[in-house]
C-alpha cells in the first residue's frame, strides 16, 4: 500500500469512528413545534446539530398534476390548501396568472378590493409565523395575542364570503362576492384595533431575554446565500435583500399607495421575526388607504361573458345566466385559452408565490406548475442549522415558516 493510499485509509477510519459517535434523530412529521406534517433527519453529536435532511411528502397532494385536470375556476379550490394559513393570497396568485395568460386587465373595484384582501391575509399568515415562534420558545402569552386577533380577520372573511378557512375567493376576472358595507365597517374596526395590539405584542417579546437570547445570532443568512439560495420575502428581506414585488413589478392596486419595505441585514430569526412584524405595520397602511378609495363600479369584467362567472342573481333570474354558468361550471365548452405560455407571480406572506402556465386552447392548462416560497426555503434549512443545537430547532424552523402542502408536488 502506497503512502497516499495509507493516508486515504486512516482518514476513512477516522471519518468511520466519527460517525459511531454520531446519532440520528427524527424531528417529525407529528412533533408539536413542526405545526404541521414535516419530517427532518437530524445527525447528532451530543446536543450540535451535524447535518439535518428535510424529508417531505408527507401532506402530498400533486396540487401541479391537479391543475390540469381541472378548469381555471375549479383550482382555485386547490389553491386554498397549499398555504392553508393565508389561502386568499393564494387565490389572488393563480387568478393572477390566468389573467395574464388570457391577456383580461380586471377593473379597478376589483384590483382594490383583492389589494386589501391580501394584506389581511399577510397580516394573519405573519401573525401566525411569529405566534408560533413565541409559542415555541415560551412565550404563551404573546401567542394568543396573535390569534385572538386572526379571530377578527376570520370574520371579516366569513362576512365576505361565507367561509372562514378555504374562502376560494377569486374568480377568472373577477371576484365570487363584492364588498357590503358590513366588511367594509369590518375591515375598518380592525384598522383602528389592531396598531394597539401591535404594540403590546411587541412590548411582550421585544424585549423578552429568553426569546431574544434564543433567536438574536441563530440561523444565520447572509445576503449573497439569500441570493445564491432563491430566498424570497421576509427571509430575504431580513437578510439585507431588497427586493418586493408590490415595489418593483407592481401588480394589483400596489402603485397607488404609499408604503415601504422593511429591511434587516442580521439574517437571524430576531431579523426575520422583526420584519415580520414591521411587514403587518405596513399592510395596515395600504388596507387603511384602499378602503377609503375602493373605487365604484362592477368586480367583474364584461368584456367576454364566457370568461367570467355570472352572478349569482344573473344565474336565478335569467336563463341567460343559467346557461352561461353551466357552460363555465359544469361541461367542457368554457372559454378557449391561447396556445401561449405564461408566468405570473405575487409577493405572498412567504414570498414570491408564482405560477407557470401552458395554455392549449381550452379552459384547463396544459401545464400548470407552481413556484411556492416554503419549498425554497425548506431547502435551507439544513444551511441554517449546521452547527446550532437540538433547541435551536424549533426558532429556525418556525422563522422559516414552512407549509407541508407547499412542499408536495
Amino acid at each position: 500500500m502506497s503512502l497516499a493510499d495509507s493516508k486515504i485509509r486512516t482518514q476513512d477510519i477516522a471519518h468511520d469512528e466519527q460517525q459511531d459517535y454520531l446519532w440520528t434523530l427524527n424531528f417529525g412529521p407529528q412533533h408539536p413545534a413542526t405545526h404541521t406534517t414535516l419530517r427532518i433527519v437530524m445527525k447528532l453529536e451530543g446536543e450540535r446539530v451535524v447535518d439535518a435532511m428535510p424529508d417531505i411528502g408527507y401532506l402530498h397532494s400533486g396540487f401541479e398534476k391537479i391543475g390540469e385536470s381541472l378548469d381555471y375556476n375549479q383550482y382555485v379550490t386547490v389553491t386554498d390548501r397549499m398555504n392553508y394559513i393565508s389561502p386568499t393570497a393564494n387565490n389572488i396568485a393563480w387568478h393572477g396568472a390566468v389573467e395574464k395568460l388570457l391577456g383580461i386587465e380586471i377593473t379597478p373595484r376589483c384590483k382594490y378590493i383583492r389589494t386589501i384582501i391580501a394584506e389581511l391575509q399577510r397580516i394573519s399568515d405573519h401573525l401566525l409565523c411569529n405566534g408560533a415562534v413565541g409559542l415555541d420558545s415560551g412565550a404563551f402569552t404573546f401567542f394568543l395575542y396573535a390569534f385572538n386577533k386572526r379571530e377578527d380577520i376570520y370574520d371579516i372573511m366569513e362576512t365576505l364570503c361565507g367561509a372562514r378557512f378555504t374562502h376560494s375567493y377569486t374568480r377568472t376576472g373577477g371576484l365570487s362576492q363584492d364588498f357590503t358595507p358590513l366588511v367594509v365597517e369590518k375591515i375598518r374596526n380592525f384598522c383602528k384595533t389592531f396598531p394597539k395590539v401591535l404594540d403590546d405584542m411587541e412590548r411582550l417579546l421585544n424585549r423578552n431575554r429568553i426569546f431574544v437570547d434564543r433567536t438574536k445570532g441563530v440561523g444565520i443568512l447572509t445576503r449573497e446565500e439569500a441570493l445564491s439560495r432563491s430566498a424570497t420575502g421576509p427571509i430575504a428581506r431580513a437578510s439585507g435583500v431588497t427586493r418586493d414585488l408590490r415595489k418593483d413589478e407592481p401588480y394589483l392596486a400596489y402603485s397607488d399607495f404609499d408604503f415601504t419595505v422593511p429591511c434587516m441585514k442580521q439574517g437571524d430569526c430576531f431579523a426575520r421575526y422583526l420584519v415580520r412584524q414591521a411587514e403587518m405595520r405596513e399592510s395596515l397602511k395600504i388596507i387603511q388607504q384602499a378602503i377609503e378609495n375602493v373605487p365604484a363600479g362592477p368586480i367583474n369584467v364584461s368584456l367576454d361573458e364566457r370568461m367570467t362567472l355570472p352572478s349569482k342573481k344573473m344565474v336565478y333570474m335569467t336563463i341567460e345566466g343559467t346557461i352561461n354558468h353551466f357552460e363555465l361550471a359544469m361541461t367542457n365548452r368554457g372559454f378557449e385559452t391561447p396556445h401561449e405560455e405564461s408566468y405570473g407571480a405575487v409577493e405572498a406572506p412567504n414570498g414570491e408565490l408564482g405560477f407557470y402556465l401552458v395554455g392549449d386552447g381550452t379552459d384547463v392548462a396544459y401545464r400548470a406548475r407552481c413556484r411556492p416560497p416554503s419549498y425554497i426555503h425548506f431547502a435551507m434549512f439544513p444551511h441554517l442549522i449546521r452547527g446550532h443545537t437540538l433547541s435551536d430547532v424549533v426558532a429556525v424552523l418556525g422563522s422559516l415558516n414552512i407549509i407541508a402542502a407547499e412542499l408536495d408536488r
